[in-house]
């Protein structure tokens, strides 16, 4: 188990997408958060009080958290240093990313000297079987996206409170490292071999009450030619009974593809519900989740009320107003 509380590391993260790691922890496992550590140039910004390694063990934390997810996720050379200075004066590390502390002798060397531990949480732990497309009991819903980040963990987490308060059963399916982070357990489901990525997901959500929902955390966007396969994957693999469709309506292009503009939510909802439909010929899109923080709140109800009445669903901000309209399209099915 990683211990808490963590300081969050943001490094220097050139925005504040990339910085979703800690972000999502600091918004969901509030409690869990003593503090933040940026360097010179961060452009990140998580609203925590800003610590220095000194302050934060002074605080209590007890494991620092590298919050950035970079492209390629790699750990910089300009953070080694903070890393070590943590390992020495006793912190653990842990790391949702694909270059894996393990990896990293002196980060090894580090830890080995001080008796602590390096946790790398995108490391599959399971021998996870190919998907054999049978269908199982239970109800799953899945959130695909225009784009990347752009609100599908945070509509998940959202929706799962939405449905317990209602007194539904459901249960949050962590597919990425920072929904793991924050839930403790999941599939790191773009470091599976790919073979392996819907037989992962048929593991991840197993045969359950027929009234219980898991609520399959969303990754990547059919329409990012970088990470489209993890998104099918999840689709065929979940076999969902419902899509909701994730947005961020502010972006000039696909995140990390200047060339490329967004698609629109009808071409995402056509082509979604296709592939869903090979393997669930049942599954429905039952409502929209539009992530706003870059619009006020006039112009966010604004565009809720364009988009509802342009695709006749459900639109919503969970974040920002709650998930409760997208848990009643649920109930329903």
């Amino acid at each position: 188990m990683i211990e808490t509380p963590y300081l969050l590391f943001l490094g220097d993260a050139p925005d504040q997408l990339a910085a979703k790691v800690a972000q999502g922890i600091k918004d969901w496992r509030p409690e869990n958060a003593v503090g933040q550590f940026r360097m010179a140039g961060c452009k990140a910004d998580v609203g925590l009080k800003d610590m220095t390694l000194t302050e934060a063990k002074e605080a209590g934390a007890k494991t620092l958290v590298i919050g950035v997810a970079n492209r390629g996720g790699v750990i910089s050379a300009a953070w080694k240093e903070v890393l070590v200075e943590a390992l020495n004066m006793g912190f653990d590390l842990a790391s949702g990313l694909h270059n894996l502390l393990a990896n990293e002798g002196v980060l090894v060397a580090a830890s080995q000297v001080n008796g602590r531990t390096l946790h790398d949480v995108r490391v599959p732990n399971v021998e996870y079987p190919i998907a054999n497309g049978k269908k199982r009991t239970g109800k799953r819903v899945l959130a695909v996206g225009t784009d990347c980040s752009v609100g599908k963990m945070y509509t998940a987490l959202a929706l799962d409170v939405a449905m317990r308060e209602r007194g539904m059963k459901s249960t949050f399916r962590a597919t990425g490292q920072t929904g793991i982070l924050i839930t403790g357990s999941g599939v790191p489901l773009d470091a599976v071999i790919a073979d392996f990525m819907a037989g992962a997901v048929e593991y991840l959500t197993p045969d359950n009450d027929p009234d219980h929902w898991d609520i399959i955390e969303g990754q990547g966007s059919l329409f990012h030619v970088s990470y489209s396969g993890v998104t099918l994957a999840l689709i065929h693999g979940g076999q969902p009974d419902a899509l909701i469709l994730c947005h961020e309506p502010t972006r000039p292009h696909m995140r990390g593809l200047p060339d490329y503009t967004p698609p629109s939510l009808e071409a995402v909802r056509d082509v979604a519900l296709t592939l869903a439909r090979v393997a669930n010929p049942d599954c429905k899109v039952v409502g929209i989740s539009v992530n706003t923080q870059h619009l006020s709140e006039q112009e966010a109800d604004e565009y809720l009320r364009k988009v509802e009445a342009e695709l006749g669903l459900p639109a919503v901000d969970p974040f920002r107003h709650g998930a409760a309209r997208l848990a009643e399209a649920l109930e329903v099915l």
